[in-house]
């Protein structure tokens, strides 16, 4: 893992060349791991195989003389098969633990003392580190009978118990050194796939985000531009028609453009202002709520259909988050219906409240030229899935169909029961 460069710049000179020497030693062995186990071959037979091979002197070695000493070239062949297995111990551990115990307990079943034999440890060491864990049991419990057999083989000249205290806290300080460098390798991956984790939810998060806003953003436009616009076709095709049979009517279809005109432009200006940073953000208007639908039903109205409105209930109480949601709500089925049912239809909007539940009901009588003709289901577009996901925002839902005799009837139901520490707001 690598260190941070702040820590390693707070180290004393030593401990950061150290730690930037062992990160290269990593990267390293990393790219070509032969070549540590190689060199721990070579270290092992330079430090503890050639003694060996010198000439016994028997006044300085009265233990080695209690010993076979083998043949230069059999001496050799028992030295390789302990240290040469070192080769694979990482690759595969329990292999080269099997093969160094085993030459192990043959070469002290021939009375032969080497000091080789410390690749035993090493074998157990590296076993525990890269091995199964189950394997380190039966790999201690060989180990155990290889000691106590190098016990009762020096006994006659050192205390069995002093031998098997000092083999055995060998053994054991090979068997924690490994779980120690296990655990904490284990420890070391676990944070970096915590953090490579971390890193992609908070990409994720990002997107979703980012998404989430777009939707937002689309749906806010789609009700802004697509009433004012259909408002806006509808009257300038009044006005069209009625500068011929009615030059007066035409001028006041004219100033009823410009007022849908200039609102939509003033709801955009709010939309695209909020999406500013707070520092570049002007000053803007509220959102529009309850209390701004009969002026939404005078523009409709102007266009050609008659709108009846009405309320029941305390729906000025009501925040800011609710009423935009039943005014998007209401604009979207308004605009809709002048779409799809024309400039002669009816229509009857009601918002009520009923306890803990806002209903909103909008229904038109369809064209006039589609009576006695079954009702066509109207195109589902971006409108109802708006309004639906305004109304899920508030845990309510939204049904439009066929009206009974006619037309296109849209219900919308919102629950008011306020969520623990929610707070009005813009949905």
């Amino acid at each position: 893992m690598t260190v941070p460069t702040d820590d390693t710049a707070a180290m004393s000179p030593l401990v950061a060349r150290l730690t930037r020497d062992g990160q290269r030693l990593r990267q390293a062995d990393r790219a070509r791991p032969w070549v540590l186990d190689t060199a721990v071959v070579v270290v092992i037979f330079l430090i503890f195989c050639l003694p060996d091979l010198r000439p016994w002197d028997g006044e300085r070695h009265v233990l080695l003389m209690r010993f076979t000493r083998p043949p230069v070239a059999e001496m050799l062949a028992l030295q390789a098969g302990l240290v040469l297995p070192l080769l694979w111990r990482r690759r595969n551990p329990s292999a080269a633990f099997a093969v160094i115990t085993a030459v192990f307990l043959f070469q002290w079943s021939l009375g032969v003392l080497l000091r080789a034999d410390v690749a035993l440890l090493v074998a157990l060491y590296s076993l525990t580190l890269h091995g199964r864990l189950r394997h380190v049991a039966w790999a201690c419990a060989f180990t155990t009978v290889g000691l106590v057999l190098v016990a009762v083989r020096v006994s006659a000249v050192v205390s069995i118990w002093d031998v098997l205290f000092f083999l055995f806290s060998t053994a054991i300080a090979a068997v924690a050194a490994g779980l120690a460098v296990r655990i904490r390798r284990a420890q070391l991956a676990g944070l970096r796939e915590r953090a490579a984790r971390l890193e992609i939810e908070r990409d994720q998060r990002s997107k979703l985000a980012a998404a989430t806003e777009r939707t937002r953003v689309a749906r806010e436009m789609h009700d802004i531009l697509g009433h004012n616009l259909s408002v806006i076709i509808t009257l300038a095709d009044a006005g069209t028609y009625a500068s011929r049979v009615a030059p007066e009517r035409s001028r006041e279809a004219l100033e009823l453009i410009g007022d849908a005109g200039r609102q939509a432009l003033e709801e955009l200006r709010r939309m695209l202002g909020i999406l500013r940073e707070a520092a570049d953000a002007p000053a803007l208007s509220p959102q529009p709520g309850i209390t701004d639908i009969d002026a939404l039903c005078t523009r409709i109205r102007a266009a050609g259909p008659e709108v009846a409105y009405r309320t029941s209930g305390d729906v000025d109480a009501l925040n800011s988050g609710v009423q935009l949601t039943v005014y998007r709500i209401v604009q979207e089925a308004l605009t809709n219906s002048l779409k799809h049912a024309g400039a002669d239809t009816k229509v009857n909007v009601a918002v009520a409240v009923e306890g803990t539940e806002l209903r909103i009901r909008v229904r038109d009588t369809g064209a006039p030229s589609s009576k006695g003709r079954p009702v066509l289901p109207r195109e589902e577009g971006h409108g109802l899935a708006g309004m639906r996901e305004r109304a899920a925002l508030y845990g309510g839902s939204v049904i439009a169909g066929p009206g009974h005799g006619g037309g296109w009837t849209v219900q919308a139901t919102l629950d008011l029961t306020p969520l623990p520490g929610s707070q009005g707001g813009t949905p």
